[in-house]
């Protein structure tokens, strides 16, 4: 009976344990307590490393103070890019812009072959759809910047090939050639301007469009001076000839319908003191053009 007994009192003892466990377990707060209580294990449930960081911030932002500091500061900033955007525009145009890079691959093709054969066009005028002139893709006497700007980097990138195929490369020199040729293009619209109103001329020309006209001779300076690299110095000279009649015969009927504008309603040119200083001028921007075109090429053919 004792061994029966001590037997069955063994057998109980485990199941006893079980159920001082089983409601150890269920006890949730003193779990919590002696889990949070001081040592290694106590800070076991705290974030770490990324995770705390993303507390830290999310606390930093749902501070009020924070969030008044941040929309101050967009506020700012908002109101300091509309007041660059409307000083800019005063001197440039941004918005002006796109119409004047709204091209096609058909318009390029068309207005290159005017550029340098120009003699057989017969209509110059801007085409215009309410007071408003029609985007350069719609049409061919339109002004544009892509022509000049495409126009001014291959002609640096033509006169580095020109300066390599003579051993006188250098950055430093294509810089200078690069840097000139902007210089003499940007004196170029500044006399004109400059002229424009001594001369009291009431013209739609704006300061893009005189940058447009005077881009149009890389054109012929890089058909110049490709033609010099592959057949010597006679093909530059002729083909730099033509280019030049070309550009001439270009600025004389575009230009004309702009600083005459008068004279070209009546289809005749006007008599007058005030007409000839326009139609002088006229010819002396379309003159100048050839000559920039020799002075910014001749070096580049040896």
């Amino acid at each position: 009976m004792d061994y029966t007994a001590s037997q069955s009192g063994f057998r109980q003892q485990p199941s006893t344990r079980l159920r001082n466990s089983s409601a150890d377990v269920s006890d949730g707060s003193q779990l919590f307590e002696d889990m949070s209580g001081s040592g290694p294990g106590a800070y076991r449930n705290q974030p770490a490393g990324p995770q705390a960081a993303w507390y830290a911030g999310q606390s930093f932002l749902s501070d009020p103070m924070s969030s008044l500091a941040m929309t101050y500061g967009s506020s700012l900033a908002s109101q300091g890019k509309d007041m660059v955007d409307k000083n800019l525009d005063r001197f440039i145009p941004i918005s002006k812009l796109k119409y004047y890079f709204a091209v096609d691959t058909v318009y390029v093709g068309k207005k290159l072959g005017l550029l340098v054969f120009p003699y057989m066009h017969k209509n110059w005028e801007v085409s215009y759809q309410q007071d408003t002139p029609v985007a350069p893709r719609f049409d061919v006497n339109a002004p544009d910047l892509y022509i000049p700007a495409m126009g001014f980097i291959t002609y640096v990138l033509v006169a580095g090939l020109a300066l390599g195929t003579q051993n006188r490369f250098s950055p430093e020199l294509l810089g200078v050639q690069a840097s000139s040729a902007l210089l003499w293009l940007i004196m170029e619209v500044l006399v004109v301007l400059l002229s424009l109103y001594l001369v009291t001329v009431n013209t739609d020309l704006t300061t893009i469009d005189l940058l447009a006209f005077s881009g149009y001779k890389y054109v012929g300076m890089i058909v110049g001076v490709v033609a010099g690299l592959l057949f010597g110095r006679l093909a530059y000279f002729l083909s730099l000839l033509w280019c030049c009649a070309a550009i001439f015969v270009f600025m004389i009927r575009t230009l004309r319908l702009k600083l005459l504008s008068e004279a070209a309603a009546e289809g005749k040119l006007v008599r007058g003191a005030r007409n000839q200083l326009r139609m002088y001028l006229t010819m002396s921007i379309a003159a100048a053009q050839p000559v920039f075109m020799y002075w910014l090429t001749y070096h580049l053919i040896r």
